[in-house]
């Protein structure tokens, strides 16, 4: 039994090791690393064991691992609650196709329900945009086959920038320039999946090559990253000056897939939308669309 305790213990240390690491090269943790909330609920309960064991080098370690994982986890539980910049409202929606399934009349009348003023969408296929038309006014559409299509609409217009593009997946990226002449860089992003080790560089490289905040205009970065804030290059984002809506307004643990056609797989929340420090985040909310895997999430900003 004490041994069982000690690997355990062994178990959830490293984890929060791992977690705290900038490791994203190795890809059986890349794959893990989404899980970490749920590591971090049982951390508590394999503390409770140890305490129970009365076994004090058990004791520490868990409740040092436990700690370091709450401290990253529960922050996203919480709203940060300071005052945002005001500035005029931009509504931005992102949401994944599922290789253009989604049902296109969920779709436009989740557009027409919630007046988004900038939609960045992901895996957008020729039949879908068919099916589709056109969301809002302005767009700038890359679609193709797959999953590897996307796509920006807005109510303003908008200014195409160079695409980003690797392992095949091309994510948009233009300027909108709102009525008053403010103007901010959206990117519809969706790095490659890392579901084998092959890919590990597509998706490293479609995520180092997103825009950095503070430079000429706000950004905003919002889809599918296929990664969470336990993954050390979404971490790069944030401490380089982007903030998470979903963290910011208590709502960072809201799982956004897998909603369908993956059995037992436990949620975990891989959409987002990342502000500019300059802009301010005023709310977002986490949506159901039939026909995808993913939940479209929106964020409400303000653009100073």
């Amino acid at each position: 039994m004490k041994w069982i305790l000690y690997a355990v213990t062994g178990f959830f240390v490293t984890w929060a090791v791992l977690r705290y690491s900038p490791l994203d090269h190795v890809w059986l943790w890349v794959a893990l690393a989404a899980y970490t909330p749920y590591v971090a609920l049982a951390s508590a309960l394999g503390l409770f064991v140890a305490v129970l064991a009365r076994r004090r080098a058990a004791i520490g370690a868990m409740l040092v691992a436990t700690l370091a994982l709450a401290a990253a986890v529960l922050p996203r539980y919480f709203s940060d609650g300071g005052a945002e910049p005001a500035g005029r409202p931009l509504r931005v929606l992102a949401m994944n196709l599922r290789l253009g399934g989604a049902d296109a009349g969920a779709v436009l009348e989740l557009v027409e329900r919630v007046r988004p003023d900038v939609v960045a969408v992901q895996e957008l296929t020729p039949a879908s945009k068919r099916r589709l038309g056109r969301l809002l006014p302005y767009a700038i559409e890359r679609e193709t086959g797959g999953a590897v299509g996307s796509a920006i609409y807005a109510r303003h217009p908008l200014t195409e920038l160079p695409l980003i593009e690797y392992g095949h997946f091309r994510q948009v990226r233009a300027v909108v320039t709102m009525p008053e002449g403010r103007q901010v860089e959206v990117v519809s992003v969706h790095p490659c999946a890392p579901q084998r080790g092959e890919r590990l560089p597509c998706w490293r490289e479609g995520l180092e090559a997103l825009p950095r905040a503070g430079g000429e205009r706000p950004v905003v970065l919002a889809g599918d990253f296929n990664a969470t804030l336990d993954h050390p290059l979404v971490r790069d984002l944030l401490d380089g000056g982007y903030r998470d809506a979903g963290d910011v307004t208590g709502q960072g643990l809201t799982a956004t897939w897998p909603m369908m056609g993956y059995g037992a797989v436990p949620g975990v929340t891989i959409d987002h939308v990342l502000a500019d420090r300059r802009l301010g985040v005023r709310g977002f909310e986490v949506l159901p669309l039939a026909g995808t895997d993913h939940r479209p999430v929106m964020a409400d900003l303000t653009v100073p």
